[in-house]
């Protein structure tokens, strides 16, 4: 239970840090501001390219992408279905059923404007990075789904939020996001796989604890 309540507040956090952005790029001067330093930041890492890092990012670019995501949701919801995992089967498609819809609600109520050069093709709204929650949601999801609570979850928690930074940072290299689209997509993304599992986890323990009382209560009764 303390790993749950851990990463309840954890979760809080991350739901405190996409709030404040999400806040503040619906205030005129705030967004202002952060046009302003997304702007500097645009100009200082756009222009640094290199052939390595362009064919990560590209990677990265398509796997984050439909055509390779939601097949690959689909194959992790089967798999978790056959073996029976149905806490994780709920954690994993409460997850993606908030997150996925916000996404595209949250970039048409902005209207955020793209960079003005990008390397991928971009159509949608710029704020926030749709690659960004998709990857820490799938990221973390899979770890919460396959690994039970513990220590090695946690590491391998951190490590797929290492790869949710990765992918964000990718969106900045191509030219597709602005900082801020990406930083509140992390956090947006990882709130929702964390906190995801924790209310269905709790769910399901205070399932389990009432069905073991009403076990016991018809078993008291035909004593």
């Amino acid at each position: 239970m303390h790993d749950h309540d851990w990463a309840w507040r954890f979760a809080i956090f991350l739901w405190a840090v996409a709030g404040i952005l999400f806040v503040a790029m619906a205030i005129p001067p705030a967004r202002e501001f952060l046009d302003r330093q997304d702007q500097w930041f645009y100009d200082l890492a756009y222009p640094v390219k290199w052939a390595p890092l362009t064919a990560i990012a590209w990677t990265l670019n398509f796997i984050g992408g439909g055509w390779f995501a939601w097949p690959f949701r689909f194959v992790v919801t089967m798999i978790l279905v056959s073996k029976r995992r149905w806490e994780s089967v709920a954690a994993w498609l409460v997850a993606l059923a908030f997150s996925e819809p916000f996404t595209w609600i949250l970039k048409t109520a902005y209207g955020r404007p793209r960079p003005p050069q990008a390397l991928v093709e971009i159509a949608s709204g710029s704020f926030p990075s749709g690659h960004s929650i998709g990857g820490a949601v799938i990221a973390i999801g899979l770890v919460i789904a396959f690994v039970q609570a513990g220590p090695e979850r946690r590491n391998l928690e951190i490590v797929a939020a290492g790869f949710a930074f990765v992918m964000g940072a990718s969106r900045i290299y191509l030219g597709a996001h602005w900082l801020t689209d990406v930083v509140a997509g992390v956090a947006f993304g990882a709130a929702a796989a964390i906190g995801a599992a924790v209310l269905v986890h709790r769910f399901f323990v205070r399932r389990l604890i009432r069905h073991r009382a009403e076990a016991l209560g018809r078993l008291r009764s035909a004593i």
